[in-house]
Formats: C-alpha cells, structure tokens, sequence
C-alpha cells in the first residue's frame, strides 16, 4: 500500500509539474477593458512566450517575449530577461519584481524619441536614443539605483521650423545614495557640462553650465541670454528642479 501510495504521489506531482510547465501564457495575461495594455495575440507558455502587437492605452508598442525564471519564484521574487521589438525600437534586459521594486540588469535600448516609448516627452522634440545601463532600480516608483549611460543623438526641436540642438549624454557612475548623472555634450551647437541628480522625493536636480558655439543656430544662440550673464568662459548658468 505504501509503495502504491508513493507511485501515485509521484504521479500526480509529475503531471502537476507537467501542466504548469505547459500552462498557456494567454490563459495567465489579463484582458479587459480596466487592463491598460493588450495584445493583438499570444503565444507560448507562462514560461517562454510572445505578446504579438502590445499596446499600451491604445499606443502600438511592438512584439515583447519573455523567458521566466522558476527558480527565482522560490525566493519571492518574479525574474525574467524580456525583450522588445518594434521597426524602430529594440529593448531588452533581465528584469525581477519583489514587493514594490522593480530592478532591471543588463539593459540595451536604442528607440526614437517618440512619446509612444517614453510618454510625456514634447512631441516637437525629435532624436534617438541609446541606453546601456548595468543597473537601474525602481522602489515604490522612485528611480532609486542607476548605473550606466543615456545617450540622445541628432536631437532637433521642430516647433516650426527644424533646430539642431546636438547630441548628449548622461553617464550615471552607481555610487550610494541619491543617483547622479554627469551630462555633457557629445558635439553639435550647445557646449554644455553638468549634473543631474534624482531625489528620494521622486524629483530632480538638474545643474548645467551652457554655452553657444559658432556654428548654433542664431535664435538658438539669442535664447541663451534669457539664462543671464555668462561666465568669463562664455558659459551660463541652468538649473531646473521638479518632480516626475
């Protein structure tokens, strides 16, 4: 009887382990008209699958996949490497959630900037980004941990009539405490050098010295003098505070 017991017990934790390891993954992703995303379709499982055509409040966003990690589940903890893929958008990174933080390792990203991938950016704002970060950490929806670099490259305004602003980066060294980014310019008709830092509160700080080159654009050039009195250098002082 013992032994039948056990050969049944097996049984049943082998099937068990079986259907969770097929369950479908368009049986465990919510659909309604309260969810704020969708999928055009699904494939795969819970495990290993595919969200075809995501959209985010009705924004196309691209094909997601996903590949789990079980293991991590013992621990409390969601853990997957996800990926993103759009014609003019690639993301991917490892990503666990645990009890109101969301961190992500390993993360690649070259996108437009483009209101549909980072929502509340203006739209007369055009250029592309590229983002290699070994960490970034979110808490309780606080940027709490970042370490890596933001790149935007070609960035134009386009309110009007077409204004090269240049190219930049934000370079985060994960040190302690609050992250801070030292930013400066990667050429174009802006000389700019400073830091931004994001706060506990969920602001930020930004701290820049400006400076037009030869080549800027004349109205460009004009606008920096709302700025007020450069500096022996011919920079001047920006700062801007505020919260996300």
């Amino acid at each position: 009887m013992k032994r039948s017991l056990w050969i049944t017990l097996a049984g049943l934790i082998a099937f068990a382990a079986i259907l969770i390891a097929r369950l479908p993954a368009s049986w465990m992703v919510p659909t309604g008209p309260q969810i704020p995303f969708a999928c055009a379709n699904i494939e795969g499982t819970l495990w290993a699958g595919v969200c075809n055509g995501l959209r985010v409040r009705g924004q196309p966003l691209g094909d997601v996949t996903w590949e789990l990690e079980p293991l991590r589940l013992l621990l409390a903890r969601v853990a997957a490497r996800v990926t993103l893929n759009d014609v003019s958008a690639h993301v991917s990174a490892d990503v666990e959630l645990s009890f109101g933080r969301v961190r992500a390792r390993d993360v690649e990203a070259d996108l437009p900037l483009d209101p549909r991938f980072l929502p509340g950016l203006p739209a007369q704002l055009n250029g592309q980004a590229h983002v290699q970060l070994a960490l970034a950490e979110v808490t309780h929806g606080v940027i709490t941990a970042l370490k890596g670099k933001i790149e935007a490259h070609n960035l134009e305004e386009r309110s009007g009539h077409v204004t090269p602003l240049g190219s930049y980066v934000l370079s985060f060294p994960g040190d302690e405490g609050e992250p801070v980014g030292l930013v400066r310019d990667l050429g174009g008709p802006l000389s700019v050098e400073g830091t931004i830092k994001l706060t506990r509160a969920g602001g930020y700080e930004v701290q820049c010295l400006v400076a037009a080159r030869a080549d800027a654009n004349p109205e460009l050039a004009n606008n920096l003098r709302f700025l007020g009195s450069p500096d022996a250098a011919g920079r001047r002082s920006f700062a801007v505070s505020g919260t996300f």
